[in-house]
């Protein structure tokens, strides 16, 4: 008799909890949908498409772990590509966190249109890359290009920076860096976010402002730190706009990024079913990247409420 009282009143409770909710669920079900149509969706349907022979026209061929094992110890290109792009990312990702910090730690201590300054670091980073690439072309140009104009006002006959394998992986860098304004923001709002009273307790107590920095910044900047760190290194292994268009992989392959062959396979020899194998194996070098640098990451950056061995001996 009780079971027979008490089923239909969790039936009617779970009932009333869903309709409590369905605006809610009505809310956010455009996300959802988007999220399983544009990312779900096609994530799967690339990881089915690396496992196939998968020409653009033409029977597609059901080939297994083919194209991984292809890709990893017959093709010499994805480890020379692999290797440009770990060698762009070893020196964007630090330049990227320390530039956007240093300007970040100015516009935060500035007393004088901080605002107008802020928006002129940041809107460099929402220019589209075509434009972007436009702007440096023309900076680096031999013939015409403001670099070299600037370098023959002291005497200097400049180099042809995008035509040099020594200078184009450093002309890409810097144009990359370009962007930086949208890390900048982001550690300029964490800087505005450390309460003003931990500042003036240290200073008060004598701490010179260095320490300040070391132990006070540095410390309530971490989890930010961590976020751009993590972004910057997928943006350095997504990186493929300014190379594309900017030296086509070139000279002698020196600026061939890894994004650039898995977009060779794609859109040039027309072999979905390798080019999607490249793209897992970006994710699965992104993802473990990112899993050593969270694990890294527990010996530095502290969190509100936090605490660690040390202070809970202590």
């Amino acid at each position: 008799m009780t079971i027979a009282t008490t089923v239909p009143e969790v039936v009617q409770k779970r009932r009333s909890a869903f309709s409590r909710h369905l605006t809610a669920y009505l809310f956010i079900s455009p996300w959802i949908l988007g999220f399983l149509f544009f990312t779900l969706g096609p994530l799967l349907f690339s990881l089915t498409m690396s496992f196939h022979d998968w020409p653009v026209v033409g029977e597609r061929t059901f080939i297994g772990f083919d194209n991984y094992r292809t890709m990893l110890f017959d093709d010499p290109q994805f480890w020379e590509s692999l290797w440009i792009t770990v060698k762009f990312a070893a020196i964007y990702v630090p330049f990227n966190i320390v530039m956007s910090f240093l300007i970040a730690l100015m516009l935060h201590h500035a007393t004088f249109a901080s605002g107008f300054f802020r928006t002129a670091f940041y809107l460099p980073s929402v220019i589209s890359g075509v434009a972007l690439v436009t702007i440096w072309s023309w900076i680096y140009s031999r013939e015409y290009g403001l670099l070299n104009f600037m370098l023959s006002l002291v005497g200097v006959d400049g180099p042809n920076w995008l035509g040099e394998p020594g200078l184009a992986i450093v002309a890409i860098i810097i144009a990359s860096l370009w962007g930086f304004g949208g890390t900048m923001l982001i550690l300029l709002t964490g800087l505005k976010a450390i309460p003003k009273e931990l500042y003036e307790a240290a200073t008060v107590s004598g701490v010179p402002g260095w320490a300040q920095m070391l132990f006070i910044t540095l410390p309530m900047l971490g989890p930010m730190l961590l976020f751009t760190f993590i972004t910057s290194i997928i943006a350095a292994f997504q990186q493929l706009t300014i190379a594309l268009l900017m030296t086509k992989g070139g000279p002698l392959g020196s600026t061939y990024f890894f994004a650039m062959y898995i977009y060779d396979n794609a859109f040039k020899y027309f072999d979905m079913g390798y080019a999607a194998a490249g793209s897992w194996v970006m994710f699965l070098i992104v993802l473990v990247l990112s899993l050593l640098v969270m694990r890294w990451s527990s010996a530095w950056v502290y969190y509100e409420g936090e605490v660690k061995g040390g202070d809970r001996d202590a």
